[in-house]
């Protein structure tokens, strides 16, 4: 698996006029049928999954490009725009309380493309996990309300997040082709308007060996180290780390006791075992990875993993780099699939002209 990238994205209130999302759908369905019938759902995945051609996708369906509701408008456009019996493609999840009801959503798409009990289970595991993932390993600060799982009836699936941070919202897209390691390093591209000074990075490499420690540490009993914590001042002094970073009695409360007292029963012989814990929550994982930090000197990334821009500066005026090749690709599919898209000709002129201002924009 692999997470394709991350894109930060100002927050703007307001809702998208029915008007427009009614267009954005009609519009929505026409090219992703294209795609799906010149290169298969396979390739749908790939392009929806990357951070640029999602944007360029959201831009041509007549959204605002630089917002957040880019990515819950686009979504839902999909959402409601393509179905598993016409074209073997499930969208599950959403914003807020539609996020939760991908378990189910996913459930249903599994009945429609037959897969076995055992196959829908793991996927909504899958879907846990991915949200666990963005949320207690990649400690960016950012609040998860959107989680969205693409399924296809071949079972290869994607999966598009936004968390809120202040005034900004970060989106994280993952992709199940070549699945090596869910918990290390999963993303292959990070697009981001601006980088975070310090982020626990736990998916980093970096990272590896306090995962491990992490592990190893649930399965003791947890009472010895909450003991151990409280006789200290603030791990600050040990790890060199700023004062937000300490482990005070809040983060291992009698709530945490009582989670990792059912990690210790359980006796997790993974990772990924361990995130899907109930409970187990970004606090705990922190906790956890400190203590392994101070007991046995592993390493955590304090990286923001956060790697590329869609504009050309960066915080700070230092520039991000732009993958120009695969934006170029990208609005030369977008632009083909709209040509052949079955909308009535003003539709494809306006859609083809939002592309063109986006090229000419960009470059």
């Amino acid at each position: 698996m692999k997470r394709k990238g991350v894109a930060d994205l100002p927050l703007h209130s307001g809702k998208c006029p029915r008007w427009l999302f009614e267009r954005m759908k009609k519009l929505a369905k026409a090219v992703v049928e294209v795609l799906i019938y010149e290169y298969g759902t396979n390739e749908f995945l790939k392009r929806i999954s990357n951070p640029h051609w999602f944007q360029c996708f959201a831009c041509v369906l007549g959204f605002d490009w630089h917002s957040s509701g880019t990515t819950t408008t686009t979504c839902g456009a999909l959402k409601e725009a393509l179905s598993p019996e016409e074209h073997g493609i499930a969208v599950a999840g959403g914003k807020g309380r539609a996020s939760r009801k991908a378990p189910k959503e996913i459930e249903n798409a599994c009945e429609v493309f037959s897969f076995s009990t055992k196959r829908t289970e793991e996927l909504k595991k899958k879907s846990l996990l991915v949200a666990k993932i963005d949320n207690a390993c990649i400690q960016d600060g950012y609040e998860l309300y959107h989680h969205v799982f693409i399924l296809t009836e071949k079972g290869k699936w994607a999966v598009i997040q936004q968390g809120m941070k202040g005034n900004y919202a970060r989106r994280y897209h993952w992709l199940s082709f070549n699945i090596r390691d869910i918990v290390e390093e999963p993303h292959s591209g990070i697009c981001s308007e601006r980088l975070e000074n310090r982020v626990m990075d736990l998916t980093s490499r970096i990272s590896r060996e306090t995962r491990k420690a992490s592990l190893d540490i649930v399965k003791e009993n947890p009472r010895f180290v909450v003991r151990y914590f409280k006789h200290q001042y603030g791990l600050e002094d040990y790890l060199y780390l700023p004062p937000r970073h300490r482990i005070l009695d809040v983060d291992l409360d009698k709530r945490s006791l009582k989670v990792l007292l059912m990690a210790y029963e359980i006796q997790p012989s993974t990772y990924e075992e361990l995130l899907c814990i109930p409970g187990m929550g970004p606090k705990k994982i922190r906790a956890l990875s400190l203590i392994a930090q101070l007991l046995y000197g592993t390493e955590i990334s304090w990286k923001d993993p956060a790697k590329f821009s869609f504009a050309h500066g960066g915080k700070d005026g230092y520039p991000y780099p732009v993958d120009i090749e695969t934006y170029e690709n990208s609005i030369s599919i977008l632009r083909e699939a709209i040509s052949q898209a079955e909308v009535d000709r003003k539709e494809r002129l306006l859609a083809l002209r939002r592309l063109e201002k986006l090229t000419a924009d960009k470059f």
